[in-house]
This record gives C-alpha cells, structure tokens and sequence, in this order.
C-alpha cells in the first residue's frame, strides 16, 4: 500500500486544497473568483446550500481515519443527496491508505463507488487492496481475481472523463495525478495475472505500468517485471535453452535497474538482489537454480 499511500498525499496536495494538515478535497461552492483550470469532462461535486458546506467543513476538519470514516457516515445520514458525500468518503480512504489500514481503505473505497460507480481512484485502490488481501488458498480468489481486473481496467476507462478538477489546479498537475492512476491500474492488473500464472500477460502491465509514467517509476514494478520475464523463460528452458537464456538475459536487465533503485537490506531491495543473483548464475552456467519467487505484494 506504500505506493498508493504516498502518491495520493503528493497528487492529492497538488490538486486539492488541504485542510488543518491532511490531504482534503476541496468543494466548489458555486461562486468563486479563480481562474479555472483546463477545461475538465467532469466538475467537481458542490454544495447546495451554505448549511450543508458548513457541515461539509466541519466533517472534513477531523485528521483521525476513524474520526473521518464516522463524520462521513454521519454527514451522510444528515445530507443523503448531497454531492460532497463522496468527498468525505475518499478523503477518509486517503487517510486509511496513509495508516496502512487496508480493510478500511476497501471498505471506505466501495463507499466512494457507491456514490460515483467510475472514480477512478477508488476504483484503482480497491484493486490494489484486492492484490493484496488475496491468497491462493482462499476460495473467492478467482472471484476476486476476477472483480479487481475489472475495477482496474474501468480505472483506465474512466481516468480521462471522470477525475474532476477544482479551479486552480493545472495541467502539469492532473497529467501526473492521472500517468499515477494509469500506473497503478496496470501494477494491479500485472499482479494479479502474475498470481495466475499468466506470464507473459503480466510482463505487458508491469511494462505498461512503468511506460504510463516514466517520470515516477516504482521499483516494485520493475522487480515485478523481471520476475515475470524469469518465470517465462524457467517454463521454456528444457524445451528451448537458447530462448530461455535470451529471457534469462532480459530479465537480469531488468533486475539490474531494480536492484540500482533499492537499498540492499530493505524489503524491496533484498528480494531485488536475490532475483538479479539467480539470473546472474543461470547465464553464467547450466546448473540449476531456485525458482523465482512470488513477487512481494504492493
């Protein structure tokens, strides 16, 4: 969840307008003297009356998750209609991801879908937590499987209509706030196609995910990457040792540039170092070596 967490306060701060320290979505309130931003396919939720953005601003004013996830649900028993509900929700998923609480930040998340089924961050965050909370052993993993698929690639669908922009914000701004989402959708895609043994399809979304925002690139994802180009070429190696080899050699590529963006000694760094080492003793002899290995999670 690391990488959810810190993304969302650095685009979040960008875009939105804090409130008393954490990252908080800012209402329009129907007059307002800024210049607006580019033009947006989607504007941003707004108050009907001045009692209800009072209520709003109070409820956004709490920092504590719980304290948050309580204010939203109240303030939406109070204003059942009002546009800003989804505000509180998502700011309250923010702050769970944040407090690496990651039953909350689903909970809170399907929340936000509740109110806006194509909000894309939401979308993407379930997904990721989908990754991480799923294992082989549980009965409901091809289901779930199945369903964070589906929410990360309507992620992908709904990033260019459905991220809405306040005034003020600018276009440096939400071009990065969406390469992030596009990124982090095919990470969780990449993911669970990996855990599905689907190889070959998971090397494209880690490559995607890199390729969505070169700028910002995280290491898990390049680790991913050559884990998943390691696991194709162990699969062919008997049949085809020339290919295997070519992959082996793709991969420890791969492999070298994770291991130059970690620390040794870290949890991204240490397994980084494992993969590079295996892949350097299967080209440099015929012996055998141990599998690749699950990739850590997100």
């Amino acid at each position: 969840m690391k990488k959810a967490a810190v993304i969302s306060c650095i685009l979040t701060i960008a875009i939105w307008v804090p409130v008393q320290g954490l990252p908080q979505s800012q209402p329009a309130t129907g007059q307002s003297t800024s210049t607006p931003a580019a033009p947006a396919a989607k504007r941003p939720p707004q108050a009907k009356t001045q009692a209800e953005y009072d209520a709003w601003k109070a409820a956004a004013a709490n920092t504590d998750p719980a304290a948050m996830e309580k204010a939203a649900d109240d303030f939406a028993a109070k204003f059942p209609d009002s546009e800003l509900r989804v505000l509180l929700y998502k700011n309250t998923m923010r702050a769970y991801q944040n407090a690496n609480n990651s039953e909350k930040v689903e909970a809170t998340g399907r929340k936000v879908i509740g109110l806006d089924a194509d909000d894309p961050e939401a979308l993407v965050s379930i997904a990721e937590i989908i990754v991480q909370r799923t294992h082989d052993t549980d009965i409901d993993k091809d289901q779930r499987y199945s369903e964070g698929i589906k929410l990360a690639q309507r992620a992908l669908q709904t990033v260019d209509t459905d991220v809405s922009v306040p005034a003020g914000a600018t276009q440096p701004q939400v071009d990065a706030y969406k390469a992030q989402l596009r990124s982090r959708a095919y990470s969780a895609i990449g993911s669970i196609e990996y855990s599905q043994n689907n190889f070959a399809a998971a090397q494209g979304d880690f490559q995607k995910a890199i390729d969505a925002d070169p700028s910002n690139v995280y290491a898990l994802d390049v680790l991913h990457l050559a884990l998943a180009i390691d696991k194709q070429a162990t699969a062919i190696a008997d049949q085809d040792r020339a290919k295997s080899q070519q992959l082996y050699a793709d991969a420890l590529k791969v492999a070298n540039r994770a291991v130059d963006m970690t620390k040794e000694n870290t949890p991204l760094g240490t397994p980084a170092r494992h993969e590079r080492d295996r892949l350097q003793q299967l080209i440099g002899t015929a012996a055998p070596a141990p599998a690749a290995s699950q990739p850590p999670k997100n």
